[in-house]
């Protein structure tokens, strides 16, 4: 196996997908081959089994290996270990372990026996000749080997089969006899030169000589995957001249020493020796009459060494393969290997293809005929085993020849890999072949992380591979029945619905009642694109038996040729037909074969029938079941695992012999090798996860298997001991009772089977376990287990999450969820989902998921306390063992599932600006910024088609024709019509509408009247809804432009409202104008959007103050009023519902009988401006699109459920909206102003989840401030004055009056012990005292007043207890100012406005932040900046707010980017980042963390936890994706200086001073 990277020209080969020779992939399991003598090493066998096997296993697997141990003589009877068919199956496998194993591959134990010569089992015609000459002179010999042999004409060239060598009794001495005639013959014809050297060996060499011979003398890299341990007994040869009886040496039937074996033995050693000394590991023993007996104290500690040296041996040479695969390691080697992979079968299946020459030429016409204009895929369909798959790969092999030789083909054929299982990955692969196929950029990271943006960079791509003119691509997808989850679709999301030129997609699906074929012609609806793949003729089919029977070297006689056709008379289906040959192939020319069956699921029958025969009806049964049973396949190791804990098998297995050892039991691996010989090519290899896995080739034979073996309760029980093997349950030395029949008593016994831990190392993730147990669990029905070790288990969510992403832990949950009745695991999967931001912004990482669950689920932890406070307990278990500076979430402050949100979906949109549902086809269409319109499935989830008509962006959308068309219009003023489930465009047609972005823009249509008319600015177009031709146009006055345009149907009336509230009404079929009038109900504010009301022929218009008014012909009606500018207004399908969006928030109403009121009692929240928003079916859903790019710099939009007061619900969370939040009494109670009125300041009982009270300020509130051990509230108002309330009275309100009149209060500040307040303006500052009083406490002062004198205002504040000032500007300046001395000092500036300061308790030390996201650490005795901690990412930038720790070692900060930092004062390390989803409006430090409200109402309450020691401390943003951290230290710097001024005397200094000298200076003027 060649560690190297692949050459230029491979590399370029397979990416274009051409065939050749295929570099064989490096693999991911340690296959070693045992060879021994059947007898003679049991102790040595018994002992590797129970030590070293485990110690290697456990090594392999923390490198990411599978480990397996091949020993065909282990548990099984002397006859069958030396049973001719035996030595063949022994090859075979050494073979593959040579070929697979990753290191090691061959062990011998080599001890005192030789071992028999088996007998050939096959001998050519012309070797047989040869050997008969040679013993025509002794007629006995001849007659005994004719009547051993058989002539079989079947076989190409013909030749001899040996017949079964009588009965278990008589069979040892007759095949003695047997070999030793043939041996002499061939002796003699060696001699003569009538054979070769080699066919000699056949009748001369030992199996044991044969293996060392295949696995390590003839290897040409034997050195580096063999070891052969010598075992020699000393004074052996004295003691067994002295015995006969004595075993441990070959002997003749006599008990006379087989000295030609002996002999044959030391030159077998000799050449060892001489050609391989550096595998040899000797050991010597004293002479034992029972060999080796591990209670002998020197062979126990023989047994002891001998594990050990296997043990080192075999790790040392895993970690050198290791380490020569990193040296030659190929970049995008899994891609590599993902192409070679299906080149691979490709060739195989190629291999006998015959017939379809017709169907070839129409495809390769249809293909050269297409090359040059836009097409449509291809699908070739048909019934399972008509020849699909073949027909696909002879496609790909022609289009060299086709379209050109250096057309890029790309194959995959889905199902036989892992990345083609499933659409995600099937579209990644193909994505990086094509790019790096044509040498285009490779898909970014954040494309790759959501299956929606893959789709769209699929798309793009291949209409970039066509605009560029390159060679022709071909992409081949071979049944798309077998992509996970294919029979759950609608629709192929991910299918184009047209080829640009140049670019071909040929699809391959199985015809019948899977659905699949069905939900592709939902998106390909032109029926000349579906060429049905029909059966062979008969004559084909002769062909086609002909070709497999060649390339086996077999051949049939006449009168079976008969009998073959004679049972397939008519068939054309290539599947039944290579079943006809598999069975045919078997035939010898003397057999008499019985009639086959006629159907292919007959043959399968009779197939299972067969095998049972051979092999026993009850191991071919579990082999079977467990591979079909299986969620992905199984490896071989795991399947001999398996096997070893199905005490069934082992009884029927051990019937009639007794194991070989008193401490383990494990089924033997011969009887598999021989049953998997015989299943041949029933079974597939396929590639999962690095491993390889056995699966069933033909879905015709699992269904076979399920009918036969897998009905009524045996189906759960195969799931059962699956699960029990996955779950480790009898690993690790755990030991499982059995009887077994010649015990008669109970056996407690070691299966020894892989341990299945969830990590096998930090690094390496269980994969395996993590994808098959959810799967046996469930379907084992033990759905307690299911719940405690995987859905709530929070060990396995951590393991899943960060090794499979959040994607593989939804599946889970969707795959259990219907099947597990408990609303608590409702409840997981709904907080899972709601993390899918920050898994994307920050990436899927331990500390990232246990503070998401624990932050939502807390909530319910007590409520539910069996699986989600099981869950919360875990993730603080974690969080207590956390090795590393962490914040730990001390109680919910994240959006809880149960509330309204389900769901926060990102994808291919930059910047959402429309949105329409199909309700009938259960689509969303949205319309972006961008000028692109994506169609979601909002029932996957997914982005089934990218729009891409317009040049601008798209301000509307609407949906018609029962879901299935819509109209969009642009801000390039075009409109577009769309097929929406083939995602192809109807028309364009020029409306002229308004470029600019103020201007609204809306669309209506009558499909009774079929039109639709467009409306911008002060113009509306008709258009004829079929013929895109325009039957009347309107111009209104462009003084006062129309805001909004609806079209009532009902009264064939257009209906405008202007800028200026005129409401114009219009004939909707000729357009003349009926009437005008003014809105009476508004005053002093303007129209800003409206929606119509069709039943009652009303619009529904919004104001730029918040008034929502209904509109008709006969006059207008105030409705309600929010307390923002009305953005947008949306009816649901029935108009019972309407929604009203206004700033980041969306207000649902509900219009019935009983009148117009709010439905919700909250309302949607989102992080920016909401732009736009849709009703779903049955009212039950909302989705609303807003601009916020915080994520991956595309747009996200929001699903909430409006049936939520259903769910287990959370309190209520606080409704602020301006983010002036003050908390008083550790969090209890929230201070903020009341929406709707800025004139009151809502109290807000945080325990109860509701409002508590409201305080009347009679002015808008600027700023708030409590006083926590005082007990007073301070509100600083836009009047300038600040009212003081007393929190536990309502009695006594102190006021503070302005400095001057008209000036707004800027914010405000206390000192660390209360005993100061500063009130900031824009450019004078107060300074008062807090003393105490009775009732409550006393404000005096002003103390001190000044005034700045700068031009810029005053952006934040804080005083310290000796009167000195802090301050800075939105200009970036800051400064310090003593009150006693008069005197300011100005800090080095920020670059932008200075959001907040925090003085640290001690008094000694302040911290600033600005909007550029910079935090400096200052040292108050020096005025100077201590650190700088500069934090960027790409999204958001600014620091919000900040504190100091109580104990001043930390600085907690609240960062734009809806981050929370902690940052040491010692050294500057930032410490620890989380993502909390929401801006945090301020921190207040508590005993060991803080508390910190959110702009999503929720407060957050932690503990910082910060190990002693940080030496191996992670980085905190190593997930944050482009976020970037700096530190900068004074210290370090002016050490720097101070080093270059030695060099550069006096150079460094001039600029400091010069830089100073520009700083502005100011004069403070005191009062």
């Amino acid at each position: 196996m060649n560690a190297g990277p692949l050459s230029p020209g491979t590399r370029r080969r397979l990416l274009q997908g051409q065939a050749g020779p295929l570099p064989e992939p490096p693999s991911n399991s340690v296959t070693i081959f045992i060879s021994s003598t059947v007898s003679d090493m049991d102790a040595e066998r018994e002992a590797l089994q129970s030590t070293a096997y485990p110690e290697v296993q456990t090594f392999c697997q923390k490198h990411g290996l599978m480990f397996e141990v091949v020993d065909l003589r282990w548990g099984i009877r002397h006859a069958q270990a030396t049973d001719h068919m035996t030595t063949e199956l022994c090859l075979e496998e050494l073979d593959r372990c040579r070929k697979t194993s990753l290191g090691p591959a061959f062990v011998a134990l080599l001890g005192d026996q030789y071992g028999p010569c088996p007998v050939p089992t096959l001998i050519e015609e012309k070797e047989w000749e040869a050997l008969r000459a040679q013993l025509s002179t002794r007629p006995a010999d001849l007659e005994l080997v004719a009547h051993h042999f058989r002539r079989d004409e079947n076989t190409v060239p013909p030749s001899y089969v040996l017949q079964a060598l009588g009965t278990r009794d008589t069979r040892g001495p007759e095949e003695a006899t047997l070999i030793s005639v043939l041996r002499g013959g061939a002796q003699e014809a060696r001699r003569l030169g009538l054979i070769t050297q080699e066919q000699w060996h056949r009748y001369q060499r030992s199996v044991i000589e044969w293996e060392i011979e295949r696995g390590l003398l003839s290897s040409t890299d034997g050195e580096q995957g063999a070891t052969v341990f010598l075992r020699e007994i000393r004074d052996l040869n004295r003691h067994i001249l002295d015995d006969c009886a004595l075993k441990m040496v070959d002997r003749l039937a006599d008990g006379c020493l087989d000295t030609d074996a002996q002999n044959l033995l030391s030159s077998l050693k000799g050449r060892i020796a001489d050609m391989q000394p550096g595998v040899l590991k000797a050991h010597h023993l004293p002479w034992s009459r029972d060999l080796v007996n591990p209670k002998n104290k020197a062979h126990a500690r023989y047994l002891q060494e001998l594990g050990e040296q296997f043990v080192a041996r075999a790790n040392h040479q895993v970690l050198q393969r290791l380490r020569e695969l990193e040296a030659g390691r190929q970049e995008l080697a899994w891609l590599y290997q993902e192409i070679r992979h299906h080149l691979g079968l490709s060739a195989e299946a190629t291999r006998t293809f015959c017939g379809r020459q017709e169907l070839l030429a129409r495809v390769g016409r249809r293909l050269r005929q297409s090359d040059n204009h836009p097409h449509t895929p291809l699908v070739l369909f048909g019934p399972p085993g008509i020849g699909k798959t073949a027909l696909m790969c002879k496609l790909a092999e022609q289009m060299p020849g086709l379209l050109g030789c250096k057309t890029v083909t790309v194959l995959r054929l889905l199902g036989t890999s892992q990345m083609s299982r499933d659409a995600h990955s099937l579209l990644r692969s193909i994505c990086f072949q094509v790019c790096l196929a044509y040498g285009l950029p490779l898909p970014p990271a954040q494309v790759l992380e959501a299956h929606s943006r893959v789709v769209q960079f699929f798309h793009i791509l291949l209409h970039t591979v066509s605009c560029r003119n390159f060679e022709s691509l071909v992409i081949l997808l071979d049944s798309v029945d077998d992509v996970d989850s294919a029979h759950r679709w609608r629709r192929v999301p991910w299918l184009p619905p047209k080829c640009p030129p140049r670019v071909h997609l040929i699809f391959s699906a199985c015809s019948g009642q899977r659905g699949v074929l069905d939900a592709v012609q939902q998106t390909l609806k032109d029926p000349e694109s579906y060429w049905e793949v029909e059966p062979l003729s008969s004559s084909q089919g002769q062909e086609m038996i002909g070709l497999l029977l060649a390339a086996s070297r077999r051949t049939l006689s006449p009168g079976q040729r008969a009998l073959l056709w004679a049972g397939l008379p008519e068939c054309g289906h290539p599947g039944q037909l290579r079943l006809a040959f598999e069975e045919a192939r078997k035939w010898a020319s003397f057999t008499v074969p019985a009639p086959l069956a006629s159907t292919a699921e007959d043959m399968l029958h009779e197939l299972c029938a067969r095998l049972e025969q051979t092999h026993g009806q009850l191991l071919v049964a579990r082999v079977l079941g467990y591979i079909v049973s299986s969620r992905h396949g199984l490896s071989e190791a795991e399947l001999k695992d398996v096997l070893s804990l199905d005490d069934e098998v082992l009884q029927a297995v051990y019937q009639d012999w007794t194991p070989p050892s008193k401490e383990l039991l494990r089924f033997p691996p011969l009887l598999w090798v021989r049953l998997r010989r015989d299943l041949g090519n029933c079974l597939a290899r396929r590639p999962v996860d690095g491993f390889t896995l056995l699966a069933v080739a033909h879905r015709q034979l699992a269904e076979v298997v399920r009918e036969r073996y897998l009905s009524g309760p045996e189906k759960a029980m195969r799931h059962g001991i699956l699960a029990d093997f996955f779950l480790g349950a009898w690993s690790q030395g755990t030991k499982k009772l059995i009887t077994l029949p010649l015990v008669g008593k109970p056996l407690n016994l070691d299966r020894k089977v892989a341990p299945q831990p969830l990590w096998f190392s930090d690094t390496v993730a269980n994969l395996r376990k993590l994808k098959e147990l959810p799967y046996h669990l469930l379907h084992a029905g033990r759905l307690e287990e299911l719940k405690q070790e995987v859905l709530g288990s929070m060990s396995w969510l951590s393991c899943r999450g960060v090794s499979g992403g959040i994607e593989s832990l939804l599946d889970d949950f969707d795959l259990c969820a219907p099947h597990v009745d408990c609303p608590e695991v409702g409840l997981v999967r709904e907080a899972l989902q709601l993390c899918r931001p920050a898994v994307e912004l920050r990436g899927l990482e331990r500390s990232i998921l246990y503070t998401e669950i624990l932050a939502r689920l807390h909530f319910f932890a007590t409520s539910h306390p069996a699986l989600v406070g099981e869950l919360c307990q875990q993730a603080q278990r974690w969080f207590r063992e956390c090795p590393h500076p962490v914040l730990v979430p001390l109680g919910g402050f994240l959006q809880p599932p149960g509330g309204p949100l389900r769901a926060t979906l990102t994808g291919c949109h930059k910047g959402i600006t429309a949105m329409a549902w199909s309700l009938e086809e259960k689509l969303l269409v949205v319309g972006t910024q961008d000028g692109t319109i994506a169609v979601w499935d909002m029932e996957e989830h997914q982005a089934i088609h990218i729009l891409t008509g317009h040049t601008g962006e798209v301000r509307c959308v609407t949906v018609f024709a029962r879901g299935t068309q819509a109209i969009s219009a642009s801000r390039d003023r075009t409109l577009c019509w769309w097929h929406l489930l083939s995602g192809q465009e109807k028309f364009t047609m020029w409306d002229g509408g308004s470029e600019d972005p103020a201007v609204p823009q809306s669309l209506h249509v009558d499909e009774a009247r079929k039109v639709v008319y467009s409306a911008s600015g002060s113009k509306v177009n008709a258009w004829n809804l079929e013929t895109a031709e325009l039957i009347f146009h309107i111009r209104g006055d462009a003084s006062d432009p129309w805001i909004c345009t609806a079209a009532l149907a009902s009264q064939a009336t257009l209906l405008t409202v202007s800028e200026g509230s005129v409401v114009s009404l219009w004939s909707s079929a000729t357009g003349k104008v009926r009437g005008k009038q003014h809105l009476s109900s508004i005053k002093e504010e303007t129209p800003t959007c409206g929606v119509s009301v069709q039943k009652p022929g009303h619009m529904v218009v919004g104001f730029s103050k918040g008034s929502i008014c209904l509109v008709s012909s006969e006059g207008d009606s105030l409705l309600g009023k929010l307390p923002g500018a009305v953005g947008f207004l949306i009816t649901s399908e029935d108009e019972s519902l309407l929604a009203a969006g206004f700033g980041r928030s969306v207000r649902i109403f509900l219009a019935n009988s009983q009148g117009f009121h709010q439905f919700m009692a909250t309302d949607l929240e989102h992080e920016d401006t909401v732009e736009t928003a849709a009703f779903g079916p049955e009212n039950n859903l909302i989705v609303t699109g807003s601009r916020d790019a915080l994520i991956q710099q595309s747009s996200s939009f929001k699903v909430w459920d409006l049936t939520y007061t259903q769910k287990p619900r959370a309190s209520a969370p606080f409704l602020d909206r301006t983010g002036l939040t003050a908390v008083s009494h550790n969090g209890s109670y929230i201070y903020f102003p009341k929406i709707g009125d800025k004139n009151k300041v809502t109290i807000w009982d945080l325990a109860e989840g509701k409002e508590q009270d409201a305080l009347d300020t009679s002015n808008e509130v600027r700023c708030l401030e409590v006083a926590e051990q005082a007990k007073l509230l301070f509100t600083g108002l836009v009047s300038g004055i600040v009212l003081v309330f007393p929190l536990n009275s309502r009695q006594d309100v102190m006021c503070i009056p302005p400095p001057e009149a008209r000036k707004a209060v800027n914010c405000m500040a206390l000192s660390k012990g209360e005993e100061h307040l500063a009130i900031a303006y824009d450019s004078i500052v107060l300074v008062l005292d807090i003393n105490p009083g009775d009732p409550c406490p006393v404000i005096d002062g002003p103390t001190y007043t000044f005034y700045t004198q700068l031009p810029a205002t005053i952006s934040s504040v804080a005083v310290l207890a000796d009167y000195r000032v802090i301050y800075g500007m939105t200009n970036g300046d800051l400064f310090l100012y003593e009150c006693a001395n008069s005197k300011v000092f100005p800090l080095e500036a920020h670059g932008s406005r200075v959001t907040c300061v925090d003085v640290s308790h001690k008094e000694q030390l302040a911290v600033s932040g600005s909007e550029e996201a910079l935090l400096c650490l200052w040292d108050l005795e020096v005025c100077k900046w201590r650190f700088e901690l500069s934090y960027t990412n790409s999204y958001c930038r600014g620091v919000q707010c900040v504190c100091f720790s109580k104990d001043d070692k930390y600085v907690y900060a609240g960062l734009r980017d809806r981050s929370v930092i902690v940052w040491s004062v010692l050294d500057g390390t930032l410490l620890a980042s989380q993502f909390v989803h929401a801006i945090v409006n301020r921190i207040i430090p508590t005993s060991n963390g803080f508390i910190a409200p959110t702009r999503h109402g929720y407060l957050i309450r932690e503990r910082f936890q910060c190990p002693s020691s940080r030496a191996s401390q992670q980085d905190p943003l190593k997930n944050f994706k482009k976020a970037v951290w700096m530190v900068k230290s004074r210290q370090r710097e002016e050490l720097a200086a101070a080093a270059g001024a030695l060099q550069d005397s006096g150079l460094g200094g001039a600029q400091r001073n010069e830089c100073k000298s520009n700083k502005r200076s100011q004069v403070c003027l005191i009062v």
